[in-house]
């Protein structure tokens, strides 16, 4: 756990406070896991006001019988599995999509419901890139928000195959009607010194400051391999990555390449990348990690190792995948 601040304070508007996957995990806690109504509202953030009222709408609806609706209990149950062995506050897990891009966007659209039910106003909000965070703006629907500003927490592509890791900061900024503070300098530089000198003498210090003192972290997460999804597989050079997983690689967290112990991986590729330093991410007051599918559950469960999580959001195959590790 991340001490007492960990939990977000859900903005308690009907139409999100009482939508159908929240409204069921309630109904899921006091049903079939006896905690009280008290317990609950701890739990989901909520007052105990509303939780009385979710789950009088919850038998009204009929989810409520002698089970939950089978369609759900699974993916509710495997929540609450992985709250209990892992060191995370919550988890929202989705049924499983066939292939990548579904997957993606099925997380993606519980990150954005997470997101537009939770209150912004004032934060500081740092976010990664991925297909599965982009995926998350179709469905994000937050009032605009007072004073909050986004971060991105990593450089750019010069020639992007499908979304550059820039844009999905931008975009969520302008959603938000947030300041935006974009990372000017590509993803890779050429050398050690030319990432020290960007740093240090091209205007990131400020960046790297702000960086240090997140409310709230997005990230998603890359499993490393030659067949790989994630950003690795358009920026690093195949042989690089092949020596990457030779040395043990399972995760790419902003092209940060992580062991299964979530330790960083001693290769030269390390000194050159443009993101902000890991010990910033993990100093947030609240992480939030998105990603599914089976063969990303090593890596997830690796960069929990690192970074921590606060809110875990994934789908039914990594949510398995992670209990049987």
């Amino acid at each position: 756990m991340r001490g007492t601040m960990a939990r977000l304070r859900r903005d308690g508007s009907p139409g999100l406070a009482e939508g159908g996957s929240l409204r069921l995990r309630a109904a899921w806690l006091y049903y079939s896991e006896g905690l009280t109504q008290k317990d609950i509202a701890e739990r989901l953030g909520l007052s105990r006001t509303t939780i009385v009222r979710m789950l009088e709408e919850a038998r009204k609806r009929g989810e409520v019988r002698i089970w939950i609706d089978e369609s759900v209990a699974e993916c509710i149950e495997l929540s609450i599995v992985l709250e209990n062995k892992l060191p995370i506050d919550e988890a929202i897990v989705v049924p499983a999509a066939p292939g990548a891009e579904a997957t993606a966007r099925s997380v993606g659209l519980a990150l954005g419901e997470f997101l537009s039910g939770i209150s912004l106003d004032h934060a500081t909000i740092g976010v990664g890139w991925g297909r599965t965070l982009t995926a998350s703006l179709a469905s994000f629907r937050p009032a605009r928000r007072e004073a909050a500003r986004v971060v991105s927490l990593l450089g750019g592509i010069v020639e992007a195959r499908s979304a550059n890791p820039v844009e999905f900061a931008w975009r969520l900024a302008g959603q938000l009607g947030a300041e935006c503070y974009m990372f000017p300098a590509p993803l890779i530089v050429d050398s050690a010194e030319t990432r020290r000198r960007l740093i240090e003498e091209c205007g990131l210090d400020r960046l790297y400051a702000l960086a240090g003192a997140l409310d709230l972290a997005i990230l998603s997460v890359g499993e490393v391999a030659m067949d790989t999804t994630s950003l690795a597989g358009d920026v690093i050079a195949p042989e690089d990555l092949a020596q990457i997983i030779a040395l043990g690689g399972v995760a790419d967290l902003m092209c940060n390449f992580l062991d299964a112990q979530g330790r960083t991986i001693n290769h030269p590729v390390r000194e050159r990348v443009m993101s902000v330093t890991l010990e910033s991410v993990r100093a947030a007051r609240h992480v939030v990690i998105a990603s599914g599918g089976a063969r990303r559950a090593a890596a997830i469960r690796a960069v929990i190792r690192r970074v921590g999580c606060n809110t875990l959001i994934t789908d039914e195959d990594a949510a398995r995948a992670l209990v049987a590790l």
